[in-house]
């Protein structure tokens, strides 16, 4: 769901900057690929840190991307230790396959100055 009044706080439209680096921040996410475990959060985390106060659409989508990078951290956690008892097999690659796909459309939606919240995430930073 597109939520406005946290995207637009200064009243203009995000720049191609803003955009970009949103997107980034999003896009960052897919770094447990190369860091295994906890590089989807460390990547997401160290770019809106660094960006945050660039506007405040990079702010939004950086703590959206950084909290749902943190509940895929704890899905994961949560269905690797359901590999026990074998639901995990299943859990396992659905959680990696939503954390692409959802990462992905939130992404494209930065890009396109759009906001996007993701399903099931806990909010940690607010």
């Amino acid at each position: 769901m597109v939520e406005t009044s946290e995207v637009s706080q200064s009243n203009q439209p995000p720049t191609k900057d803003a955009c970009t680096w949103a997107m980034i921040c999003h896009l960052a996410g897919m770094a447990w690929g190369i860091v295994p475990i906890i590089g989807g959060v460390i990547a997401p985390l160290i770019i809106w840190q660094m960006k945050k106060d660039l506007h405040p659409f990079v702010n939004q989508n950086g703590k959206e991307a950084l909290n749902f990078q943190i509940s895929m951290l704890i899905y994961f956690v949560i269905a690797a230790l359901l590999c026990l008892t074998c639901i995990g097999v299943a859990l396992v690659p659905i959680v990696g396959l939503a954390d692409i796909i959802l990462a992905i459309i939130a992404a494209v939606k930065a890009a396109n100055g759009e906001a996007y919240r993701y399903p099931l995430t806990i909010r940690f930073v607010s």
